[in-house]
């Protein structure tokens, strides 16, 4: 809810967005130290999500990825992240947005985040806004709220 035109729990929740974003990127040059390890909960119906075919039919609207022995090419932008990981002897490459994340937990460290997904906006094409032109950008024709915020 905004309260005079701030909106504290949106600010709340991009904060928290930089943790799971910090952690990651820790992991994705360090690797993960000692025990730590991740359980990540995202939509997985939220724009900009990557996902196999065959994972998308198994998970159509939310799905839990263990960060942990197997995975590889864990790499962090400003809007997400790309990570391969084994699913049935499979190796699948997935992207998630920060923004469809719905829970991060690290066990060992006994330390967990609840996310509220934001609302996301289609754009038609008779709507008069410009889409993203960022090169390399998987979400760069996904319009969040915060797309608009940017501009």
């Amino acid at each position: 809810m905004a309260v005079d035109g701030f909106n504290y729990e949106e600010m709340v929740q991009e904060s928290l967005r930089n943790v799971v974003r910090e952690a990651l990127d820790v992991a994705a040059t360090e690797g993960l130290p000692g025990a730590h390890h991740f359980y990540i909960s995202f939509k997985a119906d939220y724009p900009g999500v990557q996902l196999a075919d065959y994972l998308r039919e198994r998970h159509p609207e939310e799905m839990t990825i263990v960060v942990q022995h197997q995975y590889w090419g864990l790499e962090v932008d400003d809007n997400g992240f790309y990570i391969t990981l084994s699913f049935s002897d499979s190796q699948e490459r997935i992207y998630v947005p920060f923004h469809a994340l719905i829970s991060f937990m690290d066990p060992y460290a006994k330390f967990g985040l609840q996310f509220t997904p934001p609302p996301f906006i289609e754009v038609t094409e008779t709507d008069d806004v410009a889409p993203s032109t960022t090169d390399g950008d998987p979400t760069n024709n996904v319009f969040t709220l915060d797309n608009f915020r940017k501009k």
